[in-house]
């Protein structure tokens, strides 16, 4: 999937509603994040690592953040 404008730079982004982080690279579903991008309340990680997610109290969208993978530990 395409990542989305002023988001190019940013793999993983997060829901603040939910507290759910996306791998957009690896991302089944594009819907998602569009759904997320017309709701604003998203954000992006710097650095964009998925522990760095982490640490700010989100967690991987089923498994490793793109809908498919295991859970990353």
């Amino acid at each position: 999937m395409e990542r989305p404008t002023r988001f190019e730079h940013h793999r993983w982004l997060g829901d603040k509603r939910t507290q759910v982080v996306y791998d957009v690279d690896h991302l089944d579903d594009p819907a998602i994040i569009e759904e997320l991008m017309v709701s604003e309340a998203f954000l992006g990680f710097g650095p964009d690592t998925l522990a760095e997610a982490r640490n700010r109290g989100y967690h991987p969208y089923k498994g490793d953040g793109s809908g498919t993978g295991p859970h990353p530990d």
